[in-house]
């Protein structure tokens, strides 16, 4: 579904990301996870349009088959074509209320039969949205507003959603909450995840693959189950 060759990112001076490859295989959860500052959310922005000093390729299947070269195209081209981003820090719109922000996450779409079934839907996997969707996303709390994220996303219909550190920030029992919602939309609902984060126990106890980044470049890549048990894994990331 998504190949990455020899993908680089630049900021000025800053070589974030150096010529990476990465395959996300339709229906899998893949994960990158590494420290701060190893480029996994440079990574992502690539991919979801919102870089500027870009080389190499992103190469995107959708659903209708066709397989469109991502780099160079703005990010309402991208999400239009399936891609959508969950990005690090929520960014919700603060004023609008939960149901305002969904909606927003169905922009690009016309059809507002289908648009409103659709809400209907992440209101089902996720309650506590549609108990309070009147309220100002502001006013939400953090677990609350990430799964608000998540459900904007969910609302352009991707073929490929990527979590930007969805568990930043939040207390551990919603982290593990969190992470059973990103099981569910994988297995239940047939959801392609790549899957950017920190805790590596948790990313890595659900992704079928992983990649490991430091400093710009892949440096370790398998299953996730094998991962977990790595040395090497096991001491840089999950805390020997």
């Amino acid at each position: 579904m998504l190949e990455l060759k020899d993908l680089h990112v630049r900021y000025g001076g800053i070589h974030a990301v150096q010529g990476i490859n990465l395959k996300v295989e339709r229906g899998k959860i893949v994960t990158l996870i590494g420290s701060n500052g190893a480029g996994k959310s440079s990574t992502v922005r690539a991919i979801a349009g919102l870089c500027k000093g870009l080389s190499g390729q992103i190469l995107f299947t959708g659903s209708n088959g066709q397989t469109t070269d991502l780099v160079g195209r703005p990010p309402e081209k991208i999400v239009a074509r399936g891609v959508a981003l969950c990005p690090e820090g929520r960014r919700i719109l603060p004023h609008l209320t939960v149901s305002e922000n969904l909606e927003l996450g169905a922009y690009s779409r016309s059809d507002r039969k289908a648009i409103a079934a659709d809400k209907e839907w992440v209101y089902t996997l996720f309650p506590r949205l549609k108990e309070r969707h009147w309220q100002p996303g502001g006013t939400l709390s953090g677990g609350e507003q990430q799964m608000l994220t998540v459900g904007r996303a969910l609302m352009s219909r991707p073929d490929l959603l990527m979590l930007d550190e969805p568990s930043l920030g939040l207390a551990p029992i919603l982290v593990i909450e969190i992470f059973q919602i990103i099981k569910r939309l994988n297995q239940e609902e047939g959801k392609t995840i790549l899957l950017i984060e920190q805790n590596a126990f948790a990313a890595l106890s659900i992704a079928h693959k992983a990649y490991i980044l430091e400093v710009g470049s892949i440096v370790l890549t398998g299953e996730g189950q094998e991962l977990l048990t790595d040395p090497k894994v096991k001491e840089a990331y999950l805390g020997g």
